[in-house]
C-alpha cells in the first residue's frame, strides 16, 4: 500500500516496513494532524476500484471543570457476552467490514468471515441486523441478530 497526501508520497514510520491496512487510522491521523482539521480520503484499491470518503475533524472538548468527588462503587466485572457473525463467499484473507459498523475483520484462508460483537455496542441502538461487506469479492451476507 502506498500513501500520498496532497501529492507528494508518505512513507511509513521508521521500522515498521511497508504501510498496511491496519495502519489506516495511524494514517488519518497523521495527515489531519492528529484529526485536527477534516481530511478528503480517496482510496483506489489494486482491482481498479476507488472510493472516497471525508473525515471530519474530531470535535474539540471543552476545558474540564474541577471534577467533583464521588463516591465510588466497587463492581466486580462480568464475562463479556459476545454475539457471533460468520458469512462466507469472500476472498481469504480479503478485508471484510461488519456493519452495523462497530469493527472489521480479514477473512480466512478458506474465505469464510467471522465477528464477535459486544452487543453493549449497539444495544439500544435499535440494530437487529448486522451485514458482512467483503471490500475485494463485493459478497455481502446479511445476519439477524436475535
Amino acid at each position: 500500500m502506498t500513501v500520498t497526501i496532497n501529492g507528494a508520497p508518505h512513507p511509513p514510520p521508521e521500522n515498521t516496513g511497508a504501510w498496511s491496512r491496519k495502519m489506516f487510522p495511524q494514517i488519518i491521523d497523521q495527515a489531519s494532524d492528529e484529526r485536527a482539521v477534516p481530511v478528503r480520503v480517496e482510496v483506489h484499491e489494486a482491482d481498479g476500484t476507488s472510493f472516497t470518503d471525508l473525515i471530519p475533524a474530531a470535535p474539540r472538548k471543552p476545558a474540564a471543570a474541577e471534577p467533583v468527588p464521588q463516591k465510588k462503587e466497587k463492581r466486580t466485572p462480568g464475562r463479556p457476552v459476545l454475539v457471533e457473525v460468520t458469512g462466507d463467499g469472500f476472498v481469504p484473507g480479503e478485508d471484510v467490514a461488519v456493519a452495523v459498523i462497530v469493527s472489521h475483520t480479514d477473512a480466512t484462508g478458506d474465505g469464510t468471515a467471522r465477528a464477535l460483537l459486544d452487543p453493549a455496542r449497539f444495544v439500544g441502538s435499535g440494530a437487529d441486523e448486522v451485514v458482512l461487506v467483503g471490500r475485494i469479492s463485493g459478497s455481502i451476507v446479511v445476519e439477524t441478530l436475535r
